[in-house]
C-alpha cells in the first residue's frame, strides 16, 4: 500500500477527512464529502457554519430533517457523510464537517468554499457521475488556476503523474485543450464507486462516482394465443385471452347470419308456395271429374 493512502487511512481514524478549498458559482450547488472513522459510525454528523469553530452555528444533522437550503446524509458502509448546499450565496464561505462525541470534545474538520459570481477557478461538468462495471470513464476538469494537477479518491491516495492506478484502477490524466485536463479511470468495478477530487493547486473538485452491474438479459417464454384480432390489447397482462371481439368480424358474422335467415325465407317461402298450388290444382281437378 502506498504510503499517503496508509497516512490517510491512519489519520482517519481520530480525524475528518474533506475536501479544503472549492471554488463555486454563485446560485450553484455543491457537495462535500466528509470521511470519518470507523468508531464513529453510530455517531450524530452535522454541518457547522462560520470560521471560528467555537462560534461557529449548528446548519444540519443527520439525525433531523433536512430543511432549505442544506441537506445531509450519511453512509455508513464507505464511512462518508455528505453535506449538500443549494443556492449558494456570497456568504457561503466558511464550513465544519463535525461528529459528535459525547462526554468529549466534537470531532471536526475546516472546509472553505470560494464564491464567485463568474466561472468558478476550477469545476467539472458533473459532480454525480453513474457508470457500468468495466467501462471506462473520462472527467474534465477545467481551471484557471495554476499550481499542481493531481486526481484523488477520498482517504486513499492520489495520482500525480500521467499514470497511476487507485484501489486497482487504471488512472490516465491528459492536458486536452486549453485550460482543461482529462482524467481517465480504465476498467471500473464496482469497488471503484466512491467520491474522488481532481485538483489544481490549492484547489480541489470532489466527484462522486457510482459504478454498477452490467443488467443481464432474461428471456421469459411466452403462449402463443389465437385471437380475433392481432392488437396487443386482446392480451391480458397475466397472458390469457379476453373477451374483447373484433367490430370487423362481429359485422361479417351478423352479415352472414342476416344472409343464411334470408336464404332460409326465400326457400321456406318457394316451398310454402310449392304446395300452395298444388293444392289449388288438385281442387280444380276435383270439381271438373264432379262435373
Amino acid at each position: 500500500m502506498q504510503t499517503n493512502a496508509v497516512f490517510a487511512l491512519v489519520a482517519g481514524i481520530h480525524s475528518i477527512t474533506t475536501v479544503s478549498e472549492v471554488s463555486v458559482k454563485a446560485g450553484s450547488s455543491i457537495s462535500i464529502p466528509c470521511l470519518y472513522g470507523l468508531q464513529y459510525i453510530s455517531h450524530v454528523k452535522y454541518l457547522c457554519k462560520g470560521f471560528y469553530w467555537h462560534s461557529c452555528s449548528y446548519i444540519v444533522k443527520t439525525n433531523q430533517q433536512n430543511s432549505g437550503r442544506f441537506s445531509i446524509s450519511d453512509d455508513n458502509t464507505r464511512r462518508i457523510f455528505t453535506v449538500t448546499i443549494n443556492d449558494l450565496a456570497d456568504e457561503d464561505t466558511d464550513y465544519w464537517c463535525a461528529v459528535e462525541i459525547n462526554g468529549g470534545a466534537d470531532v471536526k474538520e475546516y472546509f472553505h468554499l470560494s464564491v464567485t459570481g463568474d466561472t468558478p477557478h476550477l469545476y467539472v461538468d458533473h459532480q454525480e457521475i453513474t457508470r457500468l462495471n468495466g467501462d471506462n470513464l473520462t472527467i474534465n476538469c477545467y481551471y484557471t488556476n495554476t499550481g499542481e494537477t493531481k486526481w484523488c479518491r477520498l482517504g486513499i491516495s492520489c495520482v500525480t503523474r500521467s499514470s497511476g492506478s487507485i484501489d486497482g484502477t487504471k488512472v490516465t490524466i491528459s492536458e486536452g485543450a486549453h485550460s482543461v485536463f482529462n482524467v481517465t479511470m480504465s476498467g471500473l468495478r464496482t469497488e471503484s464507486s466512491g467520491w474522488y477530487w481532481c485538483a489544481k493547486g490549492d484547489l480541489k473538485m470532489p466527484v462522486h462516482v457510482t459504478v454498477t452491474e452490467t443488467p443481464t438479459t432474461t428471456t421469459i417464454g411466452t403462449r402463443h394465443l389465437t385471437t380475433l384480432s392481432p392488437t396487443p390489447n386482446h392480451i391480458l397482462e397475466d397472458g390469457q385471452q379476453s373477451a374483447y371481439t373484433d367490430p370487423k368480424s362481429l359485422i361479417i358474422s351478423l352479415s352472414l347470419l342476416i344472409s343464411i335467415v334470408m336464404v332460409a325465407l326465400l326457400i321456406w317461402f318457394m316451398l310454402r308456395r310449392h304446395k300452395q298450388t298444388k293444392a289449388e290444382s288438385s281442387a280444380t281437378t276435383t270439381v271438373r271429374y264432379m262435373d
